[in-house]
């Protein structure tokens, strides 16, 4: 079977069932998994699918994918970018950890720092800190998101506002090519705006992947983060802009 036509027919299995997974497919139509798993990359790059574990999803522009998948896709290039983060932040400094896989990746990163005092609306980052017998761990309250841990709405937003951190370490869940970023959900929205403007230097974690998304809430500009730590950025226009905005890129 032709490559055209058997990513055709992935995104056509994808669009039925909202979810294809590489060992079906390579099964189905008789190729080995790693030409369906490149078949993936290829239509995922183009923006048409978005890759999860072991498979891969129609992209929604409305709606996130879920907790599971998040945590597994790209959990290596994660990693990457939660080591050169950690980097970045000093022994004996205060910071924001937001929601996210690769906030959570963050927090396993920081394992070896010392005395630092961690604010999060994140209780799984709660949690992995809660190892570090040196770190000083604030939980702001608000409503639980079941599905990640989350704390969201007016209340974490109104515990935010007592803090002036030194860093803030966010996540986004899409970022449009004009240097926007954007999330799906308003309420945790509201949060890290308030996370932002809580901070003395703001950093941004997101692999490339990110910009092959849609989301329709915007959290902030690429223009208001100091930092961001990515595996790769599309455009030498964005690249630029960046520049323009003294926001430091940091590859991984």
């Amino acid at each position: 079977m032709e490559t055209q036509a058997r990513h055709t027919l992935i995104r056509s299995r994808a669009q039925a069932n909202g979810k294809v997974l590489a060992t079906d497919l390579s099964q189905e139509f008789g190729v080995a998994v790693q030409t369906i798993r490149r078949d993936l990359r290829q239509l995922c790059a183009a923006g048409v699918l978005e890759r999860v574990h072991g498979g891969a999803v129609m992209p929604s522009g409305v709606s996130n994918i879920g907790y599971g998948d998040r945590r597994a896709s790209h959990r290596d290039i994660k990693i990457k970018i939660a080591r050169r983060t950690a980097q970045l932040i000093p022994d004996n400094a205060s910071l924001f950890l937001n929601i996210g896989t690769t906030t959570e990746a963050v927090a396993h990163a920081l394992h070896a720092h010392r005395n630092l005092m961690v604010v999060t609306n994140n209780l799984k980052v709660a949690n992995i800190l809660a190892a570090n017998p040196t770190c000083d761990v604030v939980v702001a309250g608000g409503s639980l998101r079941r599905s990640d841990g989350g704390l969201v709405g007016d209340l974490a937003a109104l515990a935010i506002d007592r803090f002036k951190v030194d860093f803030a370490v966010i996540g986004a869940s899409a970022i449009d090519l004009s240097g926007d970023l954007l999330d799906f959900d308003p309420e945790e929205v509201r949060v890290s705006q308030q996370v932002i403007k809580a901070a003395r230097a703001t950093i941004l974690v997101a692999d490339s992947t990110k910009f092959t998304r849609k989301a329709p809430v915007k959290i902030a500009s690429l223009a208001q983060v100091d930092h961001f730590v990515t595996d790769r950025v599309p455009s030498e226009e964005l690249i630029n802009r960046c520049a323009d905005w003294g926001t430091k890129i940091g590859l991984v």
